[in-house]
């Protein structure tokens, strides 16, 4: 199943740092304290975004028990939470696979 996401809405979801149209980012958001030592910082990221879909996940289970227990009629709420969960899942599979896409490349080359 091919998604078509729009990667500035996603950035701005996890506020990330836009992607210029070449694909690379060229300045990282840089937390107090921290340095910016490359795969460090990705691998960071990347923990953060695995952080932020599971409390969307969590946030979307939580409507729906609300809704299945008649304490919440809004249908709206409901739709969107569970959208948000979805689309973030969706982004961090498809981080997944690169990573994993990428690791295999690795071993693969050889020395």
């Amino acid at each position: 199943m091919a998604v078509n996401v729009d990667i500035n809405s996603l950035n701005a979801m996890y506020k990330t740092t836009s992607v210029p149209q070449n694909g690379y980012a060229t300045n990282p958001v840089k937390k107090q304290g921290e340095e910016n030592d490359g795969f460090g910082a990705v691998l960071n990221s990347v923990v953060n975004m695995v952080g932020e879909t599971n409390t969307l996940q969590n946030k979307a289970s939580a409507e729906e028990v609300k809704f299945a227990l008649g304490e919440s009629d809004n249908t709206h709420d409901l739709l969107v939470a569970e959208q948000k969960a979805t689309v973030a899942l969706q982004y961090t599979v498809a981080v997944r696979d690169k990573f994993l896409e990428a690791y295999k490349e690795l071993m693969n080359m050889q020395i």
